[in-house]
Order: structure tokens, then C-alpha cells, then sequence
């Protein structure tokens, strides 16, 4: 790994900038594609979806019924909220590992210097927690667990978490959630479908801004010390 100038991470800790090479590049293309929904169920090529976050989830078998999974029906309390949480595991190991190897390969540099000029103006967030946001239109559970695991490094501040938060919570999942759900409405719309996509993609941009806005004015106070 080159080193060529001194940064400053949220930390407060100095670091060396990366050399991004090719296959940085590469990697970041291939997490980007993996974990965005693009190769979610493409009509006459299923094949691609060996290359989707979701296919390589897969999903759990029934019981009983097609409405039932392994967690069944009518569970509550703690022992339902156990199987639930359960079910979150498989998914989260599979982003957490994907997002090793990739970074091994140099996805996380070429995220931060490919988004951090469109996510710091507009979010005030670095360029590599793009990969966390663009995993959580697949997948809230692993958003999540990518989001987690940068504050936990000291990479991302309270604040950007904050941030990160609104921009995830709004439209959450939103690739698998309008193609699965949603689709029971394509029928009766008027504009082509993915109007709709876009514009739900560019108010998450618009939901974050706004609690940005309210993080350095209203509650500035409670990240002074940050």
C-alpha cells in the first residue's frame, strides 16, 4: 500500500491517503454491483443473479404451510424476538464477509476517494460509507452491520451515524421492497416503474439532508465535543 499524503479520520488521528489502483477500482465496481440490486431478477438473464446480495442470501424453507418459515406462527415474547433475530445472522455474515474480501482488495479506498466528493456536500458523510448505504437497499440487516462496524473503527462520527440513519431508515430495503411488495401495484401505475425508484432513491438524499440541517443548528450542542 503507497502512501503519498497525511489525513486527518474522524478520530482526530492522522493516517496515510491510499494509492488506488486498478484492481481497487475493480473490487468496487463488483461490491457495487453485488450489493445495489442490479442483478436482482433481470429478466431473461437469471443467471446474474449468482451475482446479487440477495440470491446468495437465499431464504429459509417452510413449515406446515408456503406462509410459514422456521420461526412459525403465533410466537411472542423473548423466544419469538430470539428466532427472529435468528434469521438476521445468515444474511449479516454473508455482507460482513463479502465486504472483507473486497476491502482486502481495495473497495473501501476507491469508495472513499470515488463518493467522497458527492456524499460530503451533500450528507457531510466520507466516501466509504457509500458502501454501507448501498448495501441497505438490499438489505436493512446488513446496512446495519456495515453502519455498526465503521463507528466501532472510529471511522464514522455519532453524527454520521445520525445521518446514516436517515438515509437507511427511509425507504429501507428499498430494491427488494418495491420489487416484491410493490410489484402488486405495477399494474395499475401511470408513469413507467421506475419513476417511482427514483424518486424514493433521491428523497432518502433529501430525508438525510434535512436531519443534517437540524444536527448543525438545533442540536449542534450535542456534538460540540466530537
Amino acid at each position: 500500500m503507497s502512501e503519498n499524503k497525511t489525513l486527518e479520520n474522524p478520530s482526530g488521528e492522522a493516517h496515510s491517503e491510499w494509492k488506488v489502483g486498478p484492481g481497487a477500482w475493480l473490487s468496487l465496481i463488483i461490491v457495487l454491483l453485488v450489493f445495489s440490486g442490479f442483478f436482482y431478477k433481470v429478466e431473461g438473464m437469471n443467471w446474474l443473479g449468482a451475482f446479487d446480495f440477495t440470491t446468495l442470501g437465499g431464504k429459509f424453507g417452510t413449515m406446515k404451510s408456503e406462509a410459514n418459515t422456521f420461526l412459525g406462527s403465533g410466537g411472542i415474547s423473548a423466544k419469538a424476538g430470539f428466532l427472529f433475530a435468528l434469521s438476521l445472522v445468515p444474511t449479516v455474515m454473508l455482507a460482513l464477509g463479502l465486504l472483507e474480501i473486497f476491502t482486502h482488495y481495495g473497495a473501501i479506498r476507491a469508495a472513499h476517494k470515488l463518493l467522497t466528493p458527492l456524499l460530503k456536500p451533500l450528507l457531510g458523510l466520507p466516501g466509504y460509507t457509500g458502501l454501507a448505504l448501498i448495501t441497505d437497499l438490499q438489505s436493512t440487516d446488513a446496512g446495519a452491520a456495515l453502519s455498526k462496524e465503521l463507528y466501532d473503527s472510529e471511522k464514522i462520527t455519532r453524527k454520521d451515524v445520525v445521518i446514516m440513519g436517515a438515509w437507511q431508515y427511509s425507504g429501507a430495503g428499498l430494491i427488494n421492497n418495491y420489487f416484491s411488495i410493490g410489484s402488486a401495484m405495477f399494474a395499475s401505475l401511470t408513469t413507467p416503474i421506475i419513476i417511482p425508484l427514483l424518486l424514493m432513491f433521491v428523497m432518502k438524499f433529501v430525508g438525510a439532508a434535512v436531519v443534517r440541517l437540524a444536527l448543525n443548528t438545533v442540536y449542534k450542542k450535542d456534538f460540540a465535543n466530537e
